[in-house]
């Protein structure tokens, strides 16, 4: 038996109307079972009872079985002294709070058919525990659902932005240079070119917007891929040479320190992802007069949004892939599917927590309609679904079903997820065909209406 599911029956009030009672036989009524706490302390806070006509107040504790209070050290925890019910799977041993009294305690009684169901979702080889029973949910029910996710996975990107805008020292554009050099790494470089941005400030970078060739050696320097021991076919590059003079006097006025050349990654990555490449890109992206941020906010569509990151290396690297060996002619565009990730992963997460942190409700709406305007993600995890009955619509979706996946299914929290709550609760459902009510399905205890003393507490 897991605590967790107790912690659902209680709260979905999925036990027998007439199994909990106390010492001495009443049965306890349930006004409010509480709020469910996800931290230290008592399971749920400020649950509502009745019991033999007194109304009580206070925190509920839930055990498989009632030993664990002291076991877990609740016995001698003063954060539990206010318990005012034990709830628990099994009543093997009589429990007290760490003021010395004797804890109310009662077995929680259910159809047994709900702790069936859920065995079975959690069981399951599959990534997606519910494939197969999924299409019994409503649809409107799994996109209000997965709309609560969308948000839930921006508040998650929100918490590391607001880090990295509390690290500099509350400056949004410095934030934003952050975090969208951080998504040029595309996994692979991700660590160099977080390091990258962290040694070459933005201010630098934004003295010298209005001139793309300082910004790439900038860039290039800082991210020690003009050290001479790298690319030994650029020792007569024009080019190369250039940037180098360029760089050592920027450096010089800056007090700049490289990065160590090595941490770039270059194998198994196809050539127009090569780190060379992407430097070049980003240049491109930041040589914006007006700043890139202030026009990114400015963006009103989609589209207006993707030419600020639909940029081109530099014509040197149209027949480059690397310092010094040349290659077939080919421009190097960040094309519509690089910028889409930037807008998914980094731009609109941006957009979406400025718009929260400075109370304008309009862009952080503004942000969610550009996810509804861009188009799915074709991946591993999006095809799960699909095969699932489950069609993402757009990247609103599709980042809606990582945040489903990762959080929960993988995890199989279950019984944390809407879908999962109300595949246990239908119990055995359509499947029966024995006439009965399954194993003598469970009626809910009701909250009690009309009860005045809830107001007065």
């Amino acid at each position: 038996m897991k605590e967790e599911f107790l912690h659902y029956i209680w709260e979905n009030n999925l036990y027998f109307a007439d199994s909990l009672t106390d010492n001495t036989g009443n049965i306890i009524r349930v006004i409010s079972p509480g709020d469910h706490n996800r931290d230290s302390g008592p399971d749920f806070f400020n649950a509502r009872l009745l019991i033999d006509g007194t109304e009580w107040a206070g925190n509920v504790e839930i055990h498989t079985r009632s030993s664990h209070f002291d076991m877990h050290g609740h016995n001698t925890d003063h954060a539990f002294d206010n318990v005012i019910l034990h709830v628990v799977g099994v009543n093997d041993r009589e429990v007290c709070n760490a003021r010395g009294e004797k804890l109310l305690t009662a077995e929680l009684r259910y159809d047994q058919v709900y702790y069936e169901r859920y065995m079975e979702l959690i069981n399951k080889p599959s990534l997606i525990a519910c494939r197969n029973e999924i299409n019994s949910v409503d649809q409107f029910f799994i996109r209000h659902w997965l709309h609560s996710l969308l948000v839930e996975r921006l508040q998650v990107k929100s918490e590391t932005l607001l880090k990295i805008f509390s690290e500099t020292n509350h400056d949004w554009e410095e934030t934003f240079y952050r975090i969208l050099t951080r998504y040029f790494g595309f996994r692979v470089n991700t660590g160099p070119f977080e390091m990258l941005a962290r040694a070459l400030p933005f201010r630098i970078i934004r003295k010298h917007a209005d001139n793309r060739f300082q910004i790439e050696s900038l860039l290039f320097g800082t991210s020690g891929l003009l050290d001479e021991g790298l690319f030994r076919e650029a020792v007569s590059d024009q080019y190369y040479l250039e940037l180098i003079k360029e760089y050592r006097i920027l450096a010089a006025k800056y007090s700049l320190q490289p990065i160590h050349g090595w941490l770039w990654k270059f194998s198994r990555l196809r050539p127009v992802n090569f780190p060379t490449i992407r430097i070049s890109q980003l240049a491109a992206m930041l040589s914006v007069t007006g700043g890139l941020f202030s026009r990114t906010l400015e963006a009103g569509n989609v589209r207006q949004l993707e030419k600020l990151f639909e940029v081109r290396a530099s014509s040197y690297w149209d027949e480059h892939y690397v310092f010094g060996k040349r290659s077939i002619q080919v421009m190097k565009n960040t094309g519509s599917q690089a910028a889409s990730i930037f807008l998914v992963n980094a731009v609109i997460p941006m957009i979406f927590v400025y718009g929260r942190h400075t109370s304008d409700n309009s862009l952080s709406e503004r942000a969610l309609s550009f996810l509804e305007e861009i188009i799915p993600e074709d991946n591993i995890i999006t095809r799960e679904w699909r095969s699932a009955g489950i069609e993402a619509e757009s990247a609103f979706f599709t980042q809606a079903l990582l945040q489903l996946t990762d959080e929960y299914c993988r995890k199989r929290r279950c019984l944390d997820c809407r879908i999962g709550i109300r595949l246990v609760s239908m119990g055995r459902g359509p499947a029966e065909t024995d006439g009965e009510k399954g194993t003598g399905q469970a009626e809910p205890a009701a909250a009690i209406p009309g009860h005045d003393k809830a107001n007065q507490l």
